[in-house]
């Protein structure tokens, strides 16, 4: 098992969410049936929240998963990886993949905040533990 599995597997779960999103979204749109101006007025946010949840989600992978990226590809790159930065790294995975199901199925907040305090934390410690390697602490 190399850092490099995890990142693949991230990036492999945002695309499935992004087809998520489509095959959400695009039925609501289609019963809306926008036009490219009503589309520019932000109208996207009057349709179904079920419709919108996915598409939330997606632009939340887009954000916070990017410092994991670099992370993990630092540490591959590096050759600094261990079991410990592995399993770290399939947690933090792990724990974005059950936030994106709770986020685009129920939604239900107080569910999303704390997996994604869960995943934040687990991110801060990967780093911590990569510093404390990197540097020779």
């Amino acid at each position: 098992m190399t850092m490099i599995q995890p990142v693949l597997a991230l990036i492999a779960w945002s695309m499935i969410m992004l087809v998520w999103l489509y095959v959400r979204r695009l039925p609501a749109l289609l019963r809306y049936t926008l036009t490219e101006a009503r589309l520019q007025s932000d109208i996207t946010r009057q349709l179904p929240p079920q419709a919108q949840w996915s598409a939330d989600n997606y632009n939340n992978l887009m954000e916070q998963p990017t410092l994991f990226y670099a992370l993990c590809l630092g540490i591959y790159l590096s050759g600094l990886s261990n079991p410990d930065l592995e399993y770290l790294a399939w947690l933090y995975v792990a724990l974005r993949i059950i936030h994106s199901l709770v986020q685009a199925t129920a939604n239900i907040t107080i569910i999303r905040f704390c997996l994604f305090l869960a995943s934040s934390a687990v991110l801060g410690l990967l780093c911590i533990q990569a510093v404390w390697i990197g540097f020779g602490l």
